[in-house]
């Protein structure tokens, strides 16, 4: 608190006192005492205007201090050293959670005093109950080594754009759609025309998802040998990166995220084995060179420099055999390490909670993958039951997630998919 802050609390005391003493012990106060009262009244409520601005500045301005580098390294000092110290320390503490646990009680349990002030410094303030419900923020470095699992198993991760937020209020994200308005010649000393542009939004909310349990055995947890925040991180990135990569696919938009292919546009149909390079000969699952060419050039030129393509494994594998009109395959292996594989002369996405090549089924996405927004609010929570399992020598692990999903469509349809013939 500052000086200025603790000055105008003690003003505001003050008149607190100067109010308290024009109440009457008994009968009702007289009109004169009435008008100073409110007038007293309305002064410290300026006074309090005056302190909330100061005390948000400063709060604000610890927070920034706090989670910003400094801009100068302290002379003699290893800025970068010490943040990987710290790291580790978080690290070492989070570890440390998962195998001791913790208490709100007048201890904690096996822990050491500095990983416990590390734990409580990290303590998810987003977590609704008591302290002893409450998560706890895990080391950064978990963090993203959960999120990379996870890409492994579901693409939407990598090819969408992840959006973080502090909150997990309703989060309106404005769009506007003024491709069919052109400008105007005019003749001098004559007005232009209005054009309004046409606004839209999408809302962004956070569905919260879980791990489900997570149960390990208290011996693999006495066996320091044993990899616990492995094992943890492991299951973490399985269970959550299958089923946000399906809700993220195929999600209805009601109770669930709007998945890409929900709200991506109908592109072409595909026409079967006829004018077809390359493909089956069943025409409902046959994706042939015309289909490949009609699917690019039904997304506008705008939404084609950065594209690309998204399917299922297996219409991978019915396409590799795809030629162009001049006998070249479509699908390009990269020579160049880095480099990721092509196909059509664009980089594509394997997504295996998308369809197979079956009649009318939409199989292949095309178009700016990146305009698929996924939600991300604050970060993973991890909760350790110890008392639930007790009796089977188990303890439980949980983490939760808040997320969604949608895509930037303002009407003129980034990304599109084929639809297979029927």
């Amino acid at each position: 608190m500052s000086v200025k802050s603790l000055e105008l609390r003690k003003q505001r005391a003050k008149i607190a006192a100067d109010m308290a003493a024009l109440i009457p012990k008994e009968g009702k106060m007289s009109p004169e005492s009435r008008v100073k009262f409110d007038a007293l009244d309305a002064e410290q409520k300026g006074l309090l205007d005056q302190v909330e601005v100061i005390e948000r500045a400063e709060a604000l301005e610890l927070e920034l201090r706090d989670t910003t580098r400094p801009p100068e390294d302290d002379l003699g000092g290893d800025a970068e050293k010490r943040q990987k110290q710290t790291e580790e320390k978080r690290k070492a503490a989070f570890a440390d959670y998962l195998r001791n646990g913790l208490s709100e009680s007048a201890h904690f349990r096996g822990m050491s005093p500095e990983n416990r002030k590390i734990l409580m410094e990290q303590r998810d303030m987003g977590v609704i109950g008591t302290t002893t419900a409450g998560g706890y923020f895990v080391p950064q470095g978990f963090v993203y080594d959960v999120e990379q699992a996870m890409k492994w198993y579901g693409s939407m991760l990598d090819a969408g754009t992840i959006m973080d937020t502090a909150t997990g209020q309703p989060l309106p994200w404005p769009s506007d759609n003024d491709t069919t308005v052109v400008g105007e010649q005019i003749s001098e000393n004559t007005q232009v025309t209005a054009a309004d542009v046409t606004l839209g939004s999408l809302t962004f909310n956070a569905w919260k998802y879980s791990t489900k349990l997570v149960k390990v055995s208290i011996e693999m947890l006495q066996d320091s040998a044993f990899p616990i925040e492995s094992y943890i991180k492991d299951k973490f990135a399985i269970r959550l990166g299958r089923i946000l990569n399906t809700h993220f696919t195929t999600g209805g938009g009601t109770t669930l995220p709007n998945g890409i292919v929900t709200a991506a546009a109908a592109g072409p149909t595909a026409v079967g084995a006829a004018g077809n390079t390359g493909g089956s000969d069943s025409a409902t699952n046959t994706i042939g060179s015309t289909d490949i060419f009609e699917l690019e050039h039904s997304v506008d030129r705008a939404y084609r420099n950065g594209a690309a393509y998204m399917m299922h494994d297996t219409t991978l594998k019915t396409v590799k055999d795809v030629l162009d009109k001049y006998g070249r395959p479509l699908w390009k292996p990269s020579l160049s390490s880095g480099d990721p594989d092509t196909f059509n002369g664009y980089p594509f996405f394997i997504n295996n909670d998308m369809a197979t090549p079956a009649a009318s089924a939409k199989t292949m996405l095309f178009g700016q993958l990146k305009k698929y927004m996924i939600r991300r609010v604050k970060g993973l929570a991890v909760l350790r039951l110890d008392e639930r399992f007790a009796d089977y020598g188990q303890v439980a692990f949980i983490g939760f997630a808040r997320y969604d999903g949608n895509l930037l469509d303002a009407g003129t349809h980034p990304v599109k998919y084929l639809i297979q013939h029927s």
